[in-house]
């Protein structure tokens, strides 16, 4: 890389791994939140739901629009409202004043990510430097999710949950003031129209499934309002393909859709998402339910599945440049799966801890490798003109990714703790034990999934047409 990529590299990777460390800093504080601030019991989850409809909901409709407006102009913008939201939720006196907070930050989020990810794929060249970049991209983002699940104990704990906001406020500052002189703007050479009809579908339709997702984490599946919502979001994705296929200047081209490497890649990414996340939340309720642990000591838990997963993005890119992204995608599921099955074992035991540290390591490590071989499946082979709305696409699986994990497998816990009859320790640690069976049988059969369907190594991504 030459100087100028390093820092434009650094720039981005920053601002990314700052978008992953909202994801869950929030998520040990919110007790405390809601008590700061007046939230009922039953209104706290909006504290995290009203983040993740915005940021999921609009990922794909900002990944086009950078394309039409200029990927630079919408990754400042969207910087500069993350910080001002930021700012917002930290000095918010009432309810209403962060959650309006939280769904300008998630539409933030959904306007960075993209922009900031085709940024980077157009910086660099199809190949190893791409293959580099995209490795310490999800590196860093994942190594995001713990940090911020161990700096929110922290700033709560030696602070005030205010600063989980206000922390962002001079990251975000700095990178506005700096991105302008640095990142080179790149779009297309013609700019098309937007596809509203086609916006209007998915975007509706992904806040109904994501809106459905959350609720049934809540009031459970079968709840009519889970079902109308999840049906409804259903239909007019299903109603996206279509309209597309008619649409003179559609907002995700079918042709791009039916390509191995997008569709498979994607699930591939789908995949790793939910069982990931889903994962630190079922060993969330081993620590603290089973094993007693306070909040930051199991954020700090958490941190050797940081470590693991800088490891897997830092090898990410040499592994995919070698064997390819099917390999890369396959053999992390692998041993993602074998870490994460090795969990079933868990006892009551306080000496179980050390098989937990080993297991998320090993598990972090292929979890990212996974994640690596999704990014560069699902964004190879394409123009740099439709890169913002691949790298949408891979960030809506990713947003959808984090949103849909932890209601399945909170409900598979669920339904055994009310199969047992109670909810002590012994209940719970049952209950997750059957959810972590469930969470490495998903991990395994996406990974044999894409590695049947995607295409061979031809080249230095691997992954097919």
């Amino acid at each position: 890389m030459t100087g100028r990529q390093k820092l434009v590299l650094a720039l981005l990777l920053g601002a990314q791994f700052m978008i992953a460390v909202d994801f869950s800093i929030l998520n040990v504080a919110l007790p405390v939140v809601g008590a700061g601030l007046g939230f009922t019991l039953a209104s706290l989850q909006w504290i995290a739901t009203a983040f993740a409809l915005a940021a999921a909901g609009f990922t794909l409709l900002f990944g086009r629009i950078a394309d039409l407006v200029g990927r630079k102009r919408l990754f400042l913008v969207g910087m500069a409202v993350l910080g001002l939201s930021s700012a917002l939720g930290g000095f918010a006196a009432s309810p209403e004043m962060l959650l309006i907070a939280r769904v300008l930050q998630g539409l933030a989020t959904a306007a960075v990510t993209p922009a900031g990810l085709a940024l980077l794929t157009t910086a660099f060249k199809e190949g190893p430097l791409r293959e580099r970049a995209l490795g310490l991209n999800g590196a860093l983002m994942s190594a995001g999710f713990t940090a911020g699940a161990i700096l929110g104990g922290l700033l709560t704990d030696l602070l005030s949950w205010r600063w989980a906001f206000l922390v962002n406020v001079p990251v975000a500052a700095l990178v506005v003031a700096l991105a302008p002189s640095v990142i080179a703007d790149s779009r297309p050479m013609e700019r098309p129209r937007l596809d509203v009809p086609g916006a209007v579908t998915v975007t509706g339709g992904l806040l109904l499934l994501v809106y459905g997702l959350t609720q049934a984490g809540e009031s459970g599946w079968t709840n009519p309002a889970t079902m109308a919502a999840l049906v409804a979001g259903a239909v007019l994705l299903v109603g996206f393909w279509f309209v597309e296929k008619r649409s003179a200047a559609p907002l995700v081209p079918v042709r791009v859709m039916k390509r191995r490497g997008v569709v498979w890649g994607n699930v591939a990414g789908l995949v790793a998402f939910v069982t990931e996340t889903s994962l630190v939340f079922l060993l969330t309720l081993y620590l603290q339910k089973v094993l007693g642990y306070s909040p930051l000591a199991t954020g700090l838990a958490f941190g050797v599945l940081g470590v693991g997963t800088v490891l897997g993005g830092t090898l990410g890119g040499r592994v995919v440049g070698r064997f390819g992204a099917r390999a890369t995608i396959v053999g992390g599921g692998v041993v993602q799966a074998a870490a994460t099955l090795s969990l079933v074992a868990l006892g009551a035991s306080g000496s179980w801890i050390w098989l937990l540290l080993a297991a998320t390591f090993v598990g972090g490590v292929g979890n990212m490798l996974m994640i690596v071989g999704f990014m560069v499946a699902a964004t190879s082979g394409l123009p740099d003109s439709e890169q913002g709305m691949a790298t949408g696409l891979a960030t809506m699986t990713q947003q959808v990714g984090i949103t849909l994990g932890i209601p399945v497998m909170s409900a598979v816990v669920i339904a055994r703790t009310a199969a047992l009859g109670e909810t002590g320790p012994a209940a719970v640690l049952s209950g997750v034990s059957l959810a972590v069976l469930v969470n490495a049988a998903l991990v395994l059969a996406g990974a044999l999934l894409a590695g049947t369907f995607l295409a061979p190594r031809r080249d230095g991504a691997g992954t097919g047409r």
